[in-house]
């Protein structure tokens, strides 16, 4: 099911982790956080990934998040819905991870390049590995939270593993972008591979700016783990754009800065990302989604200034929010 619904573009939410007070997990919550991103619309969730906290798998939590998700979406979801599960470390531990979302049910794996003193001949053999398992979305990771620079080359032999369904691009740097839509094409398998966007701060410019000859298909986006429902009807009309809409072309590029400042304010970019998790659940914790911001590391949380920040961008850009949308559906989803 992946490949073709990828290559057919969708919004795909990076799954938040619902925490207690204690910092054990809010199975409630969670399962609430799923329930709003199908009613949102979203065509799938990433879960296990960046967004979802890297360290619950040290916390033993990587199991139960990824089967509360899986759980919901069979039992509730009403239309196909692709589900990615992130995978870290080496390669047998990225390889027992696929195996685990494996089991249960999920579509893909997100294949985290955070692997210390791995080469990229080795990057590519765990992808392999790991691609023997699950059908793999590569990932381009940002250095500001633990990525690395990775060469064309690089990307068009991972391009050419039969295995790779898509890439996730969040390098937030164009000339790396391209680097990976360059490998992509010298790979062959061009027509074969979604691309998606994960550059959070550009992420309307992505969806709209043909490269290489075609469109960026859709977004994995941390920024998209809020506000979903606004997401969803923004990516219904960049299909509008791209099918030759002036009017809603030119719409969109005008709201393009102004989400960009929004991402600013969410990711904490004043503060180096440091409180771009906690960002993330300062928004759903002012909509009644979560109880709070907490973070498995007690001393992750939001930067001085940053829920100031959020709710200025909440201010200056209506067409941002989705809070409406949630309030009405808020008591069914924490059923």
């Amino acid at each position: 099911m992946p490949a073709g619904l990828l290559r057919e573009g969708l919004v795909i939410p990076a799954h938040p982790l619902a925490l207690t007070e204690r910092r054990t997990l809010d199975e409630r919550r969670q399962r609430a956080l799923t329930r709003y991103y199908l009613a949102a619309g979203a065509g799938g969730v990433a879960v296990a990934v960046h967004t979802t906290q890297f360290e619950i798998r040290e916390a033993g939590l990587l199991r139960p998040v990824l089967e509360i998700t899986a759980d919901v979406v069979a039992r509730e979801a009403e239309r196909p819905v692709v589900l990615v599960a992130g995978a870290c470390g080496d390669t047998a531990q990225a390889v027992a991870e696929a195996e685990l979302a494996a089991s249960l049910g999920y579509h893909a794996v997100l294949l985290s390049p955070r692997v210390a003193g791995m080469d990229e001949a080795g990057l590519l053999a765990r992808a392999k590995a790991v691609g023997d398992v699950l059908p793999v979305i590569g990932f381009y990771l940002q250095e500001a939270v633990g990525g690395r620079r990775l060469s064309p080359a690089f990307w068009r032999s991972l391009a050419a593993q039969e295995s790779l369904v898509a890439i996730k691009m969040a390098p937030f740097d164009r000339y790396r972008t391209l680097d990976v839509v360059r490998g992509v094409a010298e790979s062959g398998r061009g027509e074969e591979i979604a691309l998606y966007t994960g550059n959070d701060d550009n992420i309307l410019a992505d969806l709209l700016t043909p490269v290489g000859g075609r469109y960026i298909a859709g977004g994995l986006l941390g920024q998209w783990a809020v506000w979903t429902r606004a997401a969803v009807l923004m990516f219904e009309e960049v299909r509008r754009a791209r099918a030759g809409d002036d009017g809603v072309l030119r719409s969109l590029l005008a709201r393009a800065a102004g989400l960009t400042d929004a991402n600013g304010a969410v990711f904490d970019v004043a503060g180096g990302f440091r409180g771009c998790i906690a960002g993330v659940h300062e928004v759903l914790r002012g909509q009644g989604l979560l109880a709070g911001t907490w973070c498995l590391d007690p001393a992750e949380g939001l930067s001085p200034g940053q829920a100031e920040e959020i709710e200025r961008v909440r201010a200056a850009y209506p067409w941002l929010v989705d809070d409406a949308f949630v309030a009405e559906h808020l008591d069914d989803w924490l059923r």
